[in-house]
């Protein structure tokens, strides 16, 4: 999962692309990136690390200019390397730069194509950088010197037929302005918004509506699944929906964990789809738990706080903060290795001993993907006390890989696949486990836009919403992850990490 920034101003953006990424970091923690124009020229700072560790003052100096985009990044095929952080750019035609969230399932096709039709050479195995070339030679194949909004409209309808996959892309165009397009089934999520000031209309597009408030722009409207809207460097905004049949497929994990509880995207509060969640699945383990003595809920924070709540209200139970959050370590689940994820839960939860001694706990998570995080936080409650560690999820059974964008792509990773609750409650030390139903969440998130007809739900039920995923697929995407944390770890094991990033130091 990653987060993007863009804005067109009448001033320079720099700094508000930086506050922008900064509230989105929990959507990336492996890398960051901002480009600006300034002087018919890309001014580009990217590196592995947080956005803090990143941009250093003599760096946002030199980030000038009055139209930029921003990115941040974790991998979602197992690499971190330097030279796949974002944004990406091309120098014909005009300048190209481009950031991306989401991942191309045929990603494969895309790269031969370039190699051998369109003749363009691609540096990395982001599959950011393919999207950066298509786009590239779809505009290259206009007509006209000067881009017109139709022309770049019809390069975007190109870009659509030729690429599968889930992408919310923002794009930067030397001497002409910001492209935002996303694809036909609107998997990722993307937002637009304005600011009037004294010199114009200002606009900023963003991964999450909460970027918007927190750079002072008034948010105006999702991004619609394959549209394109192209924003000139001179002001104003062209749209055009740019897709032959768009069918709207959000995906639903944007809800159940990536999303900030203070965003609203797809017309959805992602706070109020917690609340319905916690609600849903309340009704769920009274009708089926009633036999149980619970004593109190406890939520593994954060994310899961606001549906544990809900849980504990609609059981008339005691809701209890039984976890301290160290909230300098990052996102366990999006940490580059397995082994580094297992160190870091101990760092950080520590569980406060009071609320666990001699009682049955629930325990509430908004999801159980590996497992690791689950099993040592039951032992954490245990060897506190607990009587009994019954656990609960917000979300079903993780049973499939992701292919859009998260990082869960082999299967055998996934602690549900192929294995029946007992066997799963059993894995993590649970005494009873529960999980929400896929149909209470879809009906929790929708509850907010019942205009949505579906969501894309395929790491649950495995059905893929871009109709392109076979085995075959994931075999090799599993091979490709596997492949690239071997090499990771033998680059790391001859201590040959190269920070140095484009000359950008």
């Amino acid at each position: 999962m990653c987060g993007i920034v863009g804005i067109v101003s009448k001033s320079n953006v720099s700094q508000l692309i930086y506050d922008g990424l900064t509230v989105l970091q929990h959507r990336g923690q492996d890398a960051a990136g901002i480009v600006t124009i300034h002087d018919d020229t890309f001014r580009l700072r990217k590196a592995n690390g947080l956005v803090k560790d990143v941009f250093h003052t003599r760096h946002m100096l030199r980030l000038q200019g009055s139209i930029g985009i921003g990115h941040i990044r974790y991998p979602t095929a197992g690499s971190s390397s330097s030279s796949e952080a974002q944004p990406f750019y091309a120098n014909a035609p005009f300048g190209i730069s481009l950031a991306h969230n989401g991942n191309l399932t045929n990603a494969e096709e895309l790269k031969s194509w370039l190699n051998l039709q369109a003749r363009r050479h691609v540096n990395t195995t982001s599959d950011s950088e393919l999207l950066l070339n298509i786009l590239a030679h779809e505009l290259q194949c206009t007509s006209s010197l000067e881009l017109s909004p139709e022309d770049i409209f019809k390069a975007i309808a190109s870009v659509h037929k030729r690429v599968r996959g889930a992408y919310a892309t923002v794009a930067l165009v030397i001497g002409h302005g910001m492209i935002a397009f996303r694809d036909p089934n609107g998997i990722r999520p993307l937002v637009f918004g304005k600011k009037e000031t004294q010199e114009g209309i200002e606009y900023m597009v963003a991964s999450e509506s909460v970027a918007l408030d927190a750079c002072g722009y008034e948010f105006v409207r999702d991004v619609a699944p394959g549209e394109a809207i192209y924003f000139p460097e001179s002001g104003g905004f062209y749209s055009q929906q740019c897709a032959e049949n768009p069918a709207f497929s959000p995906c639903i994990f944007e809800y159940v964990y990536f999303a900030r509880p203070d965003s609203t995207m797809d017309k959805i509060s992602v706070y109020a789809s917690r609340i319905e969640m916690g609600k849903k699945l309340g009704e769920k383990i009274e009708k089926e738990w009633e036999d149980l003595n619970i004593d109190v809920v406890i939520p593994i924070p954060e994310t899961s706080c606001d549906t544990a709540l809900e849980i504990a209200q609609f059981l008339k139970i005691p809701y209890r903060q039984g976890f301290v959050k160290n909230r300098y370590i990052g996102r366990t689940f999006i940490m580059p290795g397995q082994e580094q994820r297992k160190k870091s839960v101990r760092q950080k939860l520590n569980a406060i001993s009071a609320e666990f001694k001699n009682k049955n706990v629930l325990l509430v998570d908004d999801s159980i993907v590996r497992g690791t995080t689950s099993g040592q936080i039951i032992e954490m409650a245990r060897a506190s006390g607990a009587k009994k560690v019954y656990f609960a999820s917000a979300a079903p059974e993780v049973r499939f890989p992701n292919v859009y964008g998260i990082d869960m792509p082999s299967a055998n990773e996934l602690i549900a696949h192929g294995r029946e609750l007992d066997d799963i409650c059993e894995l993590i030390g649970a005494d009873k486990l529960i999980y929400q139903s896929i149909d209470d969440l879809v009906a929790a998130v929708n509850t907010a836009n019942p205009e949505i007809k579906s969501f894309d739900t395929s790491v649950f039920n495995g059905q893929y919403v871009t109709n392109d995923i076979d085995q075959a697929y994931l075999d090799r995407l599993d091979a490709l992850r596997n492949n690239e944390t071997k090499e990771t770890s033998d680059r790391n094991a001859e201590s040959i990490i190269d920070m140095h990033n484009e000359g950008e130091e």
